[in-house]
């Protein structure tokens, strides 16, 4: 009983750990945070470097498109369609956040608890798994739903508008604005190219 203990202890600190330091930031880059998805001070804006920073996220989708409407070749409606799916978007996952860090603030109230029932504590960590589960998959819908607004046409734009951005910024020796994880990983649902 009391290894079971402990397991479940080391299992909900390693979750709330890897939800401060990676799960909320899925939405770091999202509009509202400062430049390149910090918050002022230079941190992450839920304090970490996390999956949310990933380039597939379907803020930084959205907000690319937006930015390169003419060269893309966006139509009026298309842009006040994926306006209106970022404000959706913007507000499901300030929801979610919320409810996410409620979770973890209870989760570790029950850890703190030597008393606390090892059930409760299980089914805490269950619902910030599931909330963080339903968190990413609004972003995976959403890019989805943003992708199939766009023509083949205005996708291939969208690529070639990327890629003169990514040779822009290594020619100002800035590399990747996502890091070295993200190298070799497909861009927005496209295939991966293999490096050079």
């Amino acid at each position: 009983m009391k290894q079971r203990t402990q397991a479940l202890l080391t299992l909900g600190m390693a979750s709330a750990f890897a939800l401060i330091a990676g799960t909320s930031g899925l939405w770091a880059n999202e509009p509202g945070y400062g430049k390149d998805g910090y918050a002022a001070g230079g941190h992450s804006a839920m304090g970490g470097h996390g999956m949310g920073m990933m380039h597939s996220s379907a803020g930084h989708l959205i907000r690319h498109l937006l930015k390169h409407e003419k060269e893309i070749g966006l139509t009026a409606e298309q842009v006040a369609k994926l306006k209106e799916i970022q404000l959706n978007l913007d507000k499901a996952r300030i929801r979610a956040e919320a409810d996410i860090q409620i979770a973890e603030r209870e989760l570790k109230a029950l850890i703190d608890d030597e008393k606390a029932d090892l059930g409760a504590v299980e089914a805490k960590l269950k619902q910030s798994a599931d909330l963080q589960v339903t968190l990413r998959m609004t972003s995976i819908k959403t890019r989805r739903e943003v992708l199939g607004l766009l023509t083949p046409e205005q996708r291939a734009k969208e690529r070639t508008e990327h890629e003169k951005m990514m040779q822009q910024r290594k020619a100002d020796g800035h590399g990747s604005p996502h890091g070295s994880a993200m190298r070799g990983m497909p861009h927005k649902g496209m295939e991966a190219t293999p490096p050079k």
